[in-house]
C-alpha cells in the first residue's frame, strides 16, 4: 500500500544527496570573457507609477 504521508526528512535527504554526488546545481564559469552585470531596477516600494512593463522582468517566459 501507498504511504499517504509526506515523509519530508527521507524524500529530501534521499535528493539533496543525489544531487550533491550530481553536481546538479554547481556552475562552472571557464569564460574568457569580462563579467557583466545587469541589474534590475525595483519599483518604488509605494507601487506609484507602475504599469504593466513592469511585470515583464519579474516573470518567467
Amino acid at each position: 500500500m501507498i504511504s499517504l504521508k509526506y515523509e519530508f526528512a527521507n524524500i529530501e535527504k534521499k535528493w539533496q544527496e543525489k544531487w550533491r554526488e550530481e553536481k546538479t546545481f554547481a556552475a562552472s564559469n571557464h569564460s574568457e570573457k569580462p563579467k557583466f552585470y545587469a541589474l534590475v531596477e525595483f519599483p518604488y516600494p509605494s507601487g506609484q507609477g507602475l504599469h504593466v512593463g513592469h511585470a515583464r522582468p519579474y516573470t518567467a517566459m
